[in-house]
């Protein structure tokens, strides 16, 4: 049933692609507006990764030099049944994460240094295991479509402010209903991929508590991102608004228009998961970090408090 949504729902974010293409072209802005749609989502399939690390400019680590980060990704990876993603590091302050990829095979995930210098061990675990959650319910291509055609809808309204869309094909002045879609086409695009992202980020809490063992550790990080989330820049969200729902928890955190649950309420499902969650066998708990494997540079690695 929920991806019977997510389609439907994706299905509406090119419907209103095109009726923003016909209000300011016609006929053929319908038509050019679905090629383009088309088009966008073939690119992203093939590219979603690329795309989404290539704008926060993300660079890729391994084993050696983030032997922590990456080693623990590794374990949540094997517990998740996952193969393991290609793993990366942004250079912000900002405290944050996202996974991205057109599936499992060719997955990527992305933390913030501002999140692994804010958070503990257990903590950073629990936010890696959501994202990994995304990745395993095949999350990760939906969401960066979704923030593709969004954006897309937005770019093609602000088009439409300075060329008034011309004529319709009857002669009469379009005017009045190219200003109502271009307001309206992109609040309406917000909406829907609400809608798309609100559904899954309950999902990828269960998933990342299930593979991490750990529901309140994800509880007390998403507590600790949402505080310095609307305090801390976050250069990527402001020039581009669409990516925010590929955040663990989004840079605006109004409930009424954000791409997330309320913090609050997904911390609550989170500690119900936690009461009604079997006691952990000590041995299925998260291997430590061997000895002699920190190490000290620009990297923010793991904190173990």
């Amino acid at each position: 049933m929920s991806g019977m949504k997510t389609v439907m729902l994706l299905s509406a974010l090119t419907a209103l692609f095109m009726a923003l293409g016909y209000t300011l072209g016609g006929s053929a802005g319908a038509v050019i507006a679905l090629l383009v749609a088309a088009g966008m989502n073939l690119f992203t399939f093939w590219n979603a990764d690329r795309i989404v690390l290539s704008m926060h400019h993300a660079r890729e680590v391994d084993a050696q030099s983030a032997p922590e980060f990456y080693g623990l990704v590794a374990q949540l990876a094997r517990r998740a049944g996952l193969p393991m993603p290609r793993v990366y590091l942004i250079d912000e302050p900002h405290p944050n994460a996202f996974a991205t990829g057109r599936d499992p095979q060719h997955a990527a995930v992305a933390a913030t240094t501002g999140l692994l210098s804010m958070l503990s061990r257990d903590e950073i675990a629990g936010v890696m295991a959501h994202e990994l959650g995304h990745v395993r319910r095949r999350d990760t291509l939906i969401m960066t479509m979704v923030a593709t055609i969004a954006g897309a809808i937005s770019m093609l309204a602000n088009f439409g402010l300075f060329f008034r869309g011309g004529n319709n094909e009857n002669g009469n002045s379009n005017l009045v209903a190219t200003l109502l879609a271009v307001i309206v086409a992109p609040f309406a695009a917000m909406i829907v991929q609400m809608a798309i992202s609100r559904t899954r980020e309950y999902g990828a809490d269960a998933a990342g508590a299930e593979i991490s063992g750990n529901p309140r550790a994800l509880a007390s990080a998403l507590a600790k991102i949402s505080g310095r989330a609307e305090t801390i820049p976050n250069p990527v969200a402001e020039r581009n608004p669409a990516a925010a729902q590929l955040y663990i928890v989004p840079v605006h955190v109004s409930e009424l228009f954000s791409t997330h649950p309320a913090t609050e309420k997904r911390i609550a499902a989170l500690e119900e998961l936690a009461a009604g969650m079997p006691a952990q066998p000590r041995a299925s708990a998260l291997s430590p970090i061997p000895p002699g494997t920190r190490k000290s540079s620009a990297l923010n690695p793991l904190r173990r408090d």
